[in-house]
């Protein structure tokens, strides 16, 4: 029979997740509530344990020398994952003035130029930037900008963009799956296991690209006669086009902004020889951007997205409730019986379990809570652990494409297309997102299978 402390720490986190789902408040009020509850009522009043809550707060950790430089030592990350916290708010912070310089219109509109504003080759090449660019800034911001990019370019073609989006929004979820710097869900299981950026590459990124080529031939087919059709239509020359430099709003602090952008990527990618955490390199990138753009500093500030990270504080405190009572380590074991063992069974299980509880609830949270999971599943049935986070991460961020509330970019551009004008409906999205979903993840079940067992 279940302890009363697990009873509540299931209820909160239940509740927490049905108001984060309804979506009628934003998600960092019900997760910093379900937090606040969990150290009340389940540490301190039931399981009586400040020390309990203390851990799961993990405030010590950021004192600590490893956790800025860890060399080549794993440090391992409990309660509120401090990393992914600190990172996500540099990256945050470096990506908000390069939008403000125009870095990113600057660049879609290079692109659009390069394939003379034909329709099919703007799908096919904003697919692909989608996906290079989510491996290293979070998918919500590259669909932040990329959305607003192809409906002003929509406009002036006169074509309907909501397949292009919609293709946008799959490209960078598989995108986002190829790094640990890539979506959120990677960067939690990456800081949360002590993985770097190239054993993401080497694994996820292998698989995941493999996806996006299945996405690209799908998305193909699945939009050609629409947006072929507006091609006929439309008179393709560029007289009436902003000039891509038109986008750029301050020359100088463009250049500026690249140059941090690219030293970012080289520290993450070499993370693992520098010995630097993600959580340094995040203030790197964001002191850096704050000192280039001194004047504009305060604006900077306030433009990052402050309730983001205030939902990870929360969510995590809240997984941690589940974490603490043992209730993660009972669905662990559950999940090894069920698999007698075999990894070859474990796989697919972990895979779509992940997918399709991505395509119902923000993979974030999700991600967040299977970490524990899966951690207390190698310890107890002795599976190894990188292969179940591989296939983890592989399922949360794929999976999360199937519907319009799977992922925060999915959240993020259909609610930009519906402000432009271009209301993206349940079904519509549906019809392009279950089949690829399950092509894709398909074939990383294929691929995780013949590569690990």
């Amino acid at each position: 029979m279940p302890e009363l402390s697990q009873v509540l720490a299931v209820t909160i986190f239940v509740a927490m997740f049905i108001f984060v789902v309804i979506g009628k408040v934003h998600r960092f009020i019900p997760a910093l509530i379900g937090a606040a509850v969990t150290v009340i009522v389940v540490f301190l009043i039931t399981m009586k344990s400040p020390e309990t809550a203390l851990s799961v707060l993990n405030l010590t950790q950021l004192s600590q020398l490893k956790f800025w430089i860890p060399g080549h030592e794993t440090v391992v990350s409990h309660g509120v994952n401090w990393q992914t916290i600190i990172f996500i708010a540099g990256m945050m912070t470096m990506v908000e003035s390069m939008a403000e310089v125009g870095f990113f219109n600057w660049l879609c509109l290079l692109l659009a130029k390069l394939v003379n504003y034909r329709i099919i080759p703007i799908l096919i090449s904003f697919m692909l930037l989608s996906g290079f660019l989510a491996m290293f800034i979070d998918s919500i911001t590259v669909l932040l900008f990329m959305t607003g990019v192809t409906i002003e370019l929509a406009r002036l073609l006169k074509f309907d963009p909501v397949p292009v989006i919609i293709a946008m929004i799959f490209s960078a979820n598989i995108g986002g799956a190829a790094t640990m710097s890539g979506d959120p869900p990677n960067i939690i299981i990456g800081t949360a296991f002590g993985y770097t950026f190239i054993d993401f590459v080497k694994n996820t990124g292998v698989i995941a690209w493999a996806g996006m080529a299945i996405a690209l031939v799908f998305f193909f087919f699945a939009s050609r006669n629409t947006l072929t059709s507006a091609q006929t239509q439309t008179d393709t020359t560029t007289r009436q086009y902003p000039k891509a430099s038109e986008a750029i709003t301050n020359p100088l602090l463009f250049r500026v902004n690249a140059a941090i952008f690219i030293l970012v990527i080289v520290l993450l990618i070499t993370h693992a020889e520098t010995g630097l955490s993600v959580a340094i390199i995040g203030v790197i990138a964001g002191a850096l951007t704050l000192l280039a753009a001194f004047k504009q500093a305060p604006h900077i500030i306030r433009r990052i997205d402050w309730r983001t990270l205030l939902f990870f504080f929360g969510l995590f405190v809240t997984v941690g409730g589940l974490e603490k009572t043992g209730v993660l380590t009972l669905l662990a074991e559950y999940i090894g019986d069920i698999s007698q063992g075999s990894l070859f069974v474990v796989i697919p299980i972990i895979l779509w379990f992940s997918a399709f509880g991505s395509a119902v609830v923000d993979n974030i949270p999700f991600a967040a809570t299977m970490v524990p999971v899966i951690a207390n599943l190698s310890q107890t049935s002795g599976f190894p652990l990188p292969t179940l986070a591989w296939t983890l991460a592989l399922g949360a961020d794929i999976g999360g494409n199937a519907t319009p509330i799977g992922a925060s970019a999915n959240v993020v551009g259909t609610a930009i297309a519906e402000k432009e004008g271009y209301p993206i409906s349940w079904g519509r999205y549906l019809k392009y997102g279950v089949v690829s979903t399950i092509l894709v993840i398909g074939l990383c079940w294929f691929l995780l299978a013949i590569r690990y067992t």
